[in-house]
């Protein structure tokens, strides 16, 4: 069996032994729904009712929090829905909750994701003040056509005008870019990404599109309409993104993220790495250990319904699953693998009760899907990562 020697703190950070616990605030509300879509969003073509939803974020906190008990959080993200449509007041009211129920150490990560086309220099300043220190921007392409195709709201001029807005008043800065898009070269990806590091980004989230159901570029593909690259075209582009990235500083360090040393986003690693979060608002997810077992939570998806059900019960929950130690192994399994400091096979025979099959493990190592580092730790290679479902699928079994 091969080993990979390998100083684990050296290589990915001196917290990694440390998933943290994260606050995950869901604003439901966009401008217009993309055709690509599939997330919690939801248009509305009237006001929003901002103060009413604060005091529903509040009082679902105060019901999260007897969940939880006291807890010290290592990051906060605003999701979306396009959370930069909130005013800074609202903001500000959010965090400040947050900071009543747990304990939020100075300078902890605290990420708002922005779309280009809701960008205010006032607005920016107002959310710095309010206590944001990352910044997630929609760009999604750098050029013109793309942008429409996706349906943004934005062109290339709004996203470098909200780019050089980011770098000028928040510490930290991401931007998402999607790609595999109809016709997409590798030639003119490189030139993209290579434009994008430019930008002096610290951090890029790099996405390949991928067709939904429900949404409607879902029917314009059934109808033979929307023509995305195959199997071997999106291996070859995911393939080319690792090598540009590596290449210009920024390697990745999850399947779909990338970062100049330091800077990956210590939200998503708490994810990735199995860690607690509380989810707050319509739609929001969490994992929460209480009292010894962990649980999946899950709010109302509709805004206005689960508005109603904070302000007649406390909270929008509508699921509340608790997780045998299986089930918990298992989704150890599928989130770890997806970063390139993969598994702590300790932390995953407590939780599965069993060591990996023998031979299934060595299948996959000589097929040269996975390797290990030193004794602890399992990770997908980069063969592995294009199959990475299946790998996850084997070594559960």
């Amino acid at each position: 069996m091969t080993a990979v020697p390998l100083d684990i703190r050296q290589s990915f950070g001196p917290d990694l032994a440390e998933p943290g616990f994260g606050i995950y605030v869901h604003w439901p509300f966009c401008a217009a729904k993309c055709p690509y879509c599939d997330f919690n969003s939801h248009v509305r073509h009237q006001p929003v009712d901002q103060p009413r939803f604060v005091q529903a974020f509040l009082t679902e906190m105060a019901t999260m929090r007897r969940l939880t008990g006291s807890r010290t959080v290592t990051s906060i993200f605003m999701g979306g829905g396009t959370p930069s449509l909130m005013a800074p007041e609202t903001v500000d009211a959010i965090l400040n909750g947050i900071a009543r129920h747990w304990h939020v150490p100075d300078g902890i990560e605290i990420t708002m994701e922005a779309n280009p086309s809701s960008v205010e220099a006032e607005r920016f300043r107002g959310y710095r003040a309010a206590g944001v220190n990352r910044v997630s921007l929609g760009v999604q392409a750098l050029n013109d056509r793309d942008l429409k195709f996706l349906g943004r709201l934005h062109d290339v001029a709004d996203a470098l005008k909200a780019i050089r807005l980011a770098r000028d008043i928040f510490p930290r800065m991401s931007f998402d870019l999607i790609y595999a898009r109809p016709n997409q070269t590798v030639e003119e990806w490189d030139r993209e990404l290579k434009e994008a590091v430019s930008y002096a980004v610290d951090h890029l989230s790099l996405y390949q599109l991928t067709i939904e159901e429900g949404t409607p570029f879902y029917g314009l593909h059934k109808a033979g309409k929307l023509i995305v690259p195959d199997g071997e075209q999106s291996a070859v582009l995911y393939e080319a993104t690792q090598e540009i990235t590596e290449r210009e500083g920024m390697p990745a360090y999850e399947v779909s993220n990338h970062a100049r040393p330091g800077s990956e986003s210590r939200h998503n690693l708490t994810y990735w790495r199995y860690g607690d979060y509380v989810g707050i608002g319509p739609g929001a997810h969490g994992r929460l250990t209480t009292g010894g077992s962990k649980i999946a939570t899950a709010t109302e998806r509709k805004p206005e319904s689960w508005l109603s059900l904070v302000e007649a019960g406390g909270h929008g929950m509508v699921d509340q699953e608790l997780l045998e130690r299986e089930a918990q192994s298992d989704e150890l399994l599928l989130m770890g693998l997806r970063l390139k400091e993969g598994v702590d096979l300790a932390r995953w025979q407590s939780l599965s009760g069993r060591d990996l099959d023998p031979d299934r493990e060595q299948f996959l190592i000589e097929h040269g899907f996975i390797e290990r580092l030193g004794n602890s730790r399992l990770r997908c290679t980069p063969a592995g990562m294009l199959i990475l479902d299946a790998v996850v699928a084997d070594l559960a079994c």
